[in-house]
């Protein structure tokens, strides 16, 4: 029950979101870095497409590229409101993912429960 293709979902969501928190901070932490290249993190496609095929989305994790937008004279292309931005999103994914972890757990035990 715990083990199931939503749960397993739900879990990879938070695990790829959680990696682009990791990035995101990594990247304000190097806005004044010369030649350093933004990261970016990607999940959502491939957990979409475990999903569809039917494949075990336990087994997609998230990729990191660097940013092909356009540099700074300094080599840097970090934008600090491009990253607080993504931020701010990614946290509200976050929080959303992880309520609906929490509901679906929240059910399993009124049921277990006999629906007391």
């Amino acid at each position: 029950m715990l083990d199931d293709v939503t749960s397993a979902a739900l879990h990879t969501a938070l695990s790829g979101l959680s990696q682009r928190q990791r990035v995101i901070a990594n990247n304000i932490a190097n806005v004044q870095t010369p030649g350093f290249l933004a990261g970016r993190v990607s999940f959502e496609g491939a957990l979409r497409s475990a999903l569809t095929d039917g494949t075990d989305p336990r087994l997609v994790t998230g990729t990191v590229t660097r940013s092909t937008e356009p540099t700074r004279l300094d080599g840097n292309n970090v934008s600090l409101d491009e990253e607080v931005l993504t931020n701010v999103e990614t946290g509200l994914r976050y929080e959303l993912t992880l309520r609906a972890l929490n509901d679906k757990f929240g059910l399993l035990n009124i049921s277990i429960r006999g629906g007391a």
